[in-house]
């Protein structure tokens, strides 16, 4: 069989898709590149009027003053243990919600769905002061476990309706036979639905880690020692009243996001698998 040519105006919409798409990815990358630049820069050349994006000399001494001059390894301490909390929580509390969800009728599910909707649009701002006394109350105030535990409440609402979505696409077929055959309720679950929602609770445990990762507003008022800030706080204390520290800033940051992007690769296919799942069906 003949080849099917090319013509000029196909060789033009490639190269026009590829510029564009190297053009979107250098407008991504671009501040992260900034950032690790910034970290091996001298500080003396940081200081010093109208300085290069490119560091004359490259030198590692932000990250040895960050790691022994500074309490970042509390705080990456603190925010570790925060997510170790935060995720499985909300995994649990979530899977089960959706289990129900999908595959249960109960008077109020339709009001629970839209409930957990609405949950999604009120700004974070509106429920510190409420969250605040609730944690005081309950002794959680200026503590991980109760950063933690307001995470995994704004984590909750989206993490299910990601679930429903997958176990929608799933068929009853599977369940169903597994009645026939004797199992119990909690059998299925445990043995035939939990398996196959494997893709889902990666991708739902990876928007649960970065949330909570990432979160500062909850964090930067609901703790107040070292021994409970997270790392967005941590960071955010170098910026001073009267200087920056460019160098032990941006070398945080590039620390700090390392471990996203080592959990993103070792999740990647089960996390794209997950996504494009609960995607069929809402």
């Amino acid at each position: 069989m003949r080849k099917k040519q090319t013509t000029p105006v196909q060789v033009l919409g490639r190269v026009a898709l590829y510029v564009a798409l190297f053009g979107w990815l250098g407008t991504i990358l671009a501040p992260y590149l900034i950032m690790l630049l910034t970290s091996v820069t001298p500080q003396a050349e940081l200081q010093t009027a109208g300085a290069s994006l490119l560091p004359k000399a490259i030198t590692l001494d932000a990250y040895r003053d960050l790691v022994t001059g500074t309490d970042f390894l509390i705080y990456l301490r603190n925010s570790l243990t925060v997510v170790a909390i935060a995720v499985p929580l909300t995994l649990t509390v979530a899977t089960g919600a959706a289990i129900a969800l999908s595959r249960f009728d109960f008077p109020g599910k339709k009001y629970a769905m839209t409930g957990m909707l609405l949950a999604q649009l009120f700004p974070a701002v509106l429920l510190v002061v409420s969250l605040q006394g609730q944690l005081r109350t309950f002794g959680l105030l200026d503590s991980k476990i109760g950063l933690a535990l307001v995470h995994s409440a704004f984590a909750t609402p989206f993490a299910t309706w990601l679930l429903k979505g997958f176990l929608d696409s799933l068929p009853r077929e599977l369940e169903e036979s597994g009645r026939i055959d004797g199992a119990s309720t909690w059998q299925v679950i445990g043995h035939l639905i939990l398996p196959l929602l494997t893709p889902g609770l990666v991708a739902a445990g990876t928007y649960i880690f970065i949330l909570s990762w990432n979160e500062f507003l909850y964090a930067l008022t609901f703790t107040a020692s070292t021994d409970s800030r997270t790392l967005p706080i941590g960071l955010h204390l170098f910026i001073g009243e009267f200087q920056i520290r460019w160098d032990l800033l941006t070398a945080g940051g590039v620390l700090s996001v390392l471990p996203v992007i080592i959990g993103f690769f070792l999740v990647q296919d089960r996390l794209v698998a997950g996504l494009a799942a609960g995607a069929v069906k809402g």
